[in-house]
């Protein structure tokens, strides 16, 4: 009896990944499924900025978060491993997952001395309790006590600890026509210890922009080469991007005294707003250099070096246009809004001023952001309308290269590698 107890166990487990993504309509991507949940961050190791990319048996990450709505929550995680493409892979859960199916979230703070109270949760994996024993991508499952209560949903990559070599090259468009506004992206892998036989079905990239995913290139297949050299070289824009331009920056790490692009500050019906200075659409304005953190968000408070001591303050926008917007909605983006176009980041014209404008509730901290267009009927994000487009700009590009090996059932994430146009200044 004993025995088919363990043997049924082990079949639930088996079907676990598969359940969470289908029979509790989770999305294989970077979600928020309850209210009151916000500033939610999954890296590798314990830089904000960093990517969350590990190495297999190596690398810890750290996912953290906000609950705004202070409820009473059980909060477990788990795993799912999907395919290069973002697919439920064919592995069942045993395969991929070593120790437990799930793990707590044991970590939590309430917040300290903040206006806007919350509770701060945070976890670090794999650990004692949980780890994975493949590579490639993986989305972490955050649910409150059962799978059917979805909290949030985050992508993460784990490279394989010998992983194959890349070389890049962002360049300015070989096509004429977008030769001053958009980028290539070329690059070739060296396989070294990977003997690759059919590259030409086994082997698929990825190239990510800004740690965007909603235009990233997947999918894609090595144009020439050998078995220990492929090359990701494209005529056929298959590797282009818009350059975009430089992300606009703030700074509400400090409510004493107004930092970088804060106008003013107010504390109005016990909530405190920030007032970011105006903005002019740039369709054609020339390409201005700046640092920046290409769209992503450092949560600080420069007043209090307490933990869990940044407040959530409202943070307004405005922006200036010469021409209307009649055929779509412009919105903020960026880490900030999750990458997401989100109801609450929507501009709308105060015709009084005649400017447009909207505010987010926003943690402490420096941020990057851009204005986005989508066309009414489409579901394709323009960061260029508003914002115009450079080939000079510093886009980060990320390439992820995958490999099936004959055989197998999954993919590998055998090689991973940032790079910029600046790279080859």
């Amino acid at each position: 009896m004993k025995k088919i107890s363990v043997l049924l166990g082990l079949l639930v487990m088996t079907l676990l990944s598969s359940v969470y993504a289908q029979q509790y309509d989770i999305q294989l991507d970077n979600k928020i499924y309850a209210d009151g949940i916000a500033s939610v961050k999954l890296v590798a190791g314990d830089d904000q900025l960093a990517d969350p990319v590990g190495v297999l048996g190596e690398s810890l990450f750290h996912i953290s978060f906000d609950d705004l709505n202070l409820e009473i929550r059980h909060l477990k995680f788990t795993f799912v491993h999907c395919t290069h493409d973002w697919q439920l892979s064919q592995l069942n859960s045993i395969e991929y997952i070593d120790g437990f199916m799930e793990d707590d979230i044991v970590k939590y703070e309430h917040s300290f001395n903040t206006i806007e109270p919350y509770m701060h949760y945070e976890a670090t994996f794999p650990n004692e309790n949980i780890s994975f024993s493949k590579s490639g991508n993986y989305i972490l499952y955050v649910y409150d006590d059962t799978p059917d209560n979805p909290i949030l949903t985050r992508r993460f990559m784990v490279l394989e600890t010998l992983p194959a070599k890349i070389l890049c090259d962002v360049h300015s468009s070989i096509d004429v026509n977008n030769r001053n506004t958009h980028q290539d992206v070329d690059f070739t892998v060296f396989t070294g210890a990977y003997r690759i036989r059919n590259p030409q079905q086994s082997v698929r990239a990825t190239i990510q922009q800004n740690g965007r995913w909603d235009n990233a290139k997947m999918g894609l297949i090595y144009r020439s080469g050998s078995a220990t050299e492929l090359n990701f070289h494209y005529l056929d824009g298959s590797n282009t991007f818009p350059g975009g331009s430089e992300f606009r920056t703030f700074d509400i790490s400090t409510l004493k005294s107004n930092a970088d692009r804060i106008v003013g500050i107010s504390f109005v019906n016990r909530h405190t707003h920030a007032y970011v200075l105006q903005d002019d659409a740039r369709p054609y304005a020339a390409y201005e250099s700046r640092g920046n953190m290409n769209g992503h968000c450092y949560y600080r408070n420069r007043d209090l070096n307490n933990e869990y001591s940044e407040d959530y303050v409202f943070a307004h926008f405005t922006l200036k246009s010469d021409f209307p917007f009649t055929d779509g909605n412009v919105y903020v983006f960026g880490e900030l809004t999750d990458w997401e176009l989100q109801d609450e980041a929507k501009l709308h014209y105060n015709k009084e001023f005649d400017f447009w404008e909207t505010e987010l509730l926003l943690k402490q901290g420096a941020y990057n952001y851009q204005y986005v267009y989508l066309p009414y009927g489409s579901s394709e994000i323009d960061a260029t309308y508003v914002e115009g487009s450079h080939y000079e700009t510093n886009n980060i590009y990320n390439i992820y290269v995958y490999y099936q090996e004959e055989g197998s059932s999954y993919d590998r994430l055998i090689g991973f590698q940032s790079c910029s146009i600046t790279d080859q200044k």
